[in-house]
């Protein structure tokens, strides 16, 4: 009698011997792997026993195997870093000795400063200024030509290294507008008709301003934004002419400023980054578009 568990069925149509397996009357052939598959399958065994004896492999508790060569993909990155500062060492010597129009009036100096200055903004300015610099409600557009502090590469250089109303720098930009409709400064109907007349300066539509409404702006608010009300950057105080608004553009926004005054800080940069950075920083945002 023959034993079927070790009778050996053969495929009729292929002539391959059968696994046994059938599912639904399929039968599985016992078909051979091809050989360079498997010794291509045998060689990537081999490569990963040599890889995980050269190099860094299995992860320990603290650390991982060394391996017997050594390597370190971090030392060669700290390497590589090492190499591309040493590389552009000569390169920010020359920024932190020459004064900001130097710079700028060298090309290749302008454009490594500018490079540097547009990472160290992403890193710390874009925050506030967001990533293209057009800033949002309350935080300036660096884009455009319209400065409160000035557009100068100066200008924006000590902006940045003493902030504006930084309480830790002495040497901080600080201005303060009066609180018109809180304060008493000013009554009801004159604060609606400031709205008015200031809104009508930049093209807002809003309610006609009444005959004494510029000499209202002349005595309350001229001595800070100019009698033309086109601002004083000395002072920090904004252009009233232009499009350009901090804290929006509409007629809601200024009676809320009128009323009671918003004022924002910026670091001074100064106490955190070098110099070097501070300069690149400078550069980069004078190079947007709006640098004066």
């Amino acid at each position: 009698m023959t034993d079927r568990q070790t009778e050996k069925e053969v495929d009729a149509l292929t002539g391959t011997e059968t696994t046994g397996h059938e599912w639904d009357g399929i039968k599985e052939l016992n078909t051979p792997m091809p050989r360079w598959w498997l010794w291509t399958f045998y060689g990537t065994i081999v490569f990963a026993v040599v890889y995980t004896v050269l190099f860094p492999a299995w992860p320990l508790i603290s650390s991982a195997t060394g391996g017997v060569l050594g390597y370190s993909s971090r030392a060669d990155l700290h390497q590589n870093l090492a190499d591309v500062q040493t590389a552009n060492q000569a390169v920010i010597e020359r920024i932190a000795t020459l004064p900001l129009q130097d710079i700028l009036a060298d090309t290749e100096l302008t454009r490594f400063a500018s490079a540097a200055g547009a990472s160290a903004f992403k890193v710390n300015c874009s925050q506030c200024h967001g990533t293209g610099a057009a800033g949002a409600s309350g935080y300036p557009n660096l884009n455009d030509d319209s400065w409160i502090w000035g557009g100068t590469i100066d200008d924006i250089h000590y902006t940045i290294s003493h902030g504006v109303r930084s309480a830790t720098d002495p040497d901080t930009r600080f201005n303060l507008m009066p609180n018109f409709g809180v304060d008493g400064m000013l009554d009801r109907a004159q604060i609606k008709d400031m709205v008015a007349y200031v809104a009508g300066l930049s093209g807002i539509e809003a309610d006609p301003a009444s005959p004494d409404a510029h000499q209202t702006f002349l005595d309350n608010c001229a001595g800070c934004h100019g009698e033309d009300a086109r601002g004083m950057a000395e002072l920090g105080a904004p252009d009233l002419t232009d499009a350009i608004w901090l804290y929006e553009g509409s007629v809601a926004s200024i009676e809320a400023q009128l009323t009671q005054a918003r004022h924002g800080m910026m670091p001074a940069w100064s106490e955190k980054l070098d110099d070097v950075t501070i300069k690149e920083l400078a550069i980069y945002v004078h190079g947007l578009g709006g640098g004066q």
